[in-house]
């Protein structure tokens, strides 16, 4: 009669207890894409390397899309393709880089506004999100482009932040790295909300380059690059598996820049 009704205490203690099952480490595939779309740089523009995107997304289904030298219209259609391919949350994000000149938005050639953009795929039953953004303190007056990074937060789950940094000074695109890595993404951490990040984008800067990307890469951070300009960097906790190009079949003058990681498991310590 004791064991018994020890038994049923615990069947009561037990009732009014939720147990949450960890989930296990999934896969994380981050895909750069620099389409040079502004319609002003003629040596790389075609019109034709959203398209190719689209192919790119369909055919590697990518969690996340980093997005470079894009028109605000573009997301809008990557977007769809990610949707098509996704089932849960697609969250779409875009900032501007700003006109030095007049303090508004740069723009394409089209009119749209110019910057980067992120596509973030966010498994159920997760969804909540949050998107941060700035321009950078250091800028080439000489250059109207002022540069901009763009962050989206998968809440309990990872921020996946891209950039295109300066192209006129090696020396300013480190500064401005630095900024980013050093200060805005820290302050995120900072502020309570700490998940594993990527970092992925064209950086103007290269491993082995004077001065060289490894300069302003955390030394707690992972990092890879194409063999050219397209950087990756992602925390510790984002055991990197692979990395390969994909090619964009000359509608931009990058190739895509695939990444697989292991994204750790909710429950997971090192989460």
């Amino acid at each position: 009669m004791v064991a018994a009704a020890a038994l049923v205490s615990v069947a009561v203690l037990l009732a009014g207890c939720s147990v949450v099952a960890p989930v296990a480490p999934a896969p994380l595939r981050v895909l750069q894409l620099n389409l040079c779309n502004s319609g002003m740089a003629t040596g790389c523009y075609t019109g034709r390397a959203v398209a190719r995107a689209a192919e790119v997304i369909r055919a590697e289904t990518p969690d996340v899309v980093t997005l470079n030298e894009i028109c605000s219209g573009d997301v809008d259609t990557l977007e769809r393709v990610m949707t098509d391919v996704h089932a849960g949350t697609v969250v779409a994000a875009f900032q501007p880089a700003r006109n030095g000149r007049t303090g508004e938005p740069y723009r394409c050639v089209n009119g749209q506004q110019y910057g980067v953009g992120v596509l973030t795929h966010i498994a159920a039953p997760a969804g909540e999100h949050e998107v941060h953004a700035g321009i950078y303190p250091a800028q080439d007056p000489a250059d109207p482009e002022q540069r901009a990074w763009l962050c989206v937060e998968a809440r309990t789950l990872f921020f996946a932040c891209t950039t295109h940094l300066a192209y006129t000074s090696s020396t300013l695109a480190l500064a401005q790295c630095s900024h980013l890595v050093g200060t805005a993404i820290p302050q995120l951490h900072a502020d309570g909300r700490y998940q594993p990040t990527v970092v992925s984008g064209d950086l103007n800067l290269r491993q082995g380059g004077t001065p060289d990307v490894r300069s302003c890469v955390p030394a707690d951070y992972r990092h890879r690059h194409d063999g050219g300009v397209q950087q990756f960097m992602a925390t510790a906790d984002l055991p990197i598996e692979s990395t390969r190009s994909v090619s964009m079949e000359r509608t931009t003058d990058h190739a895509a820049f695939l990444v697989t990681l292991t994204l750790p498991g909710q429950g997971d310590p090192a989460h």
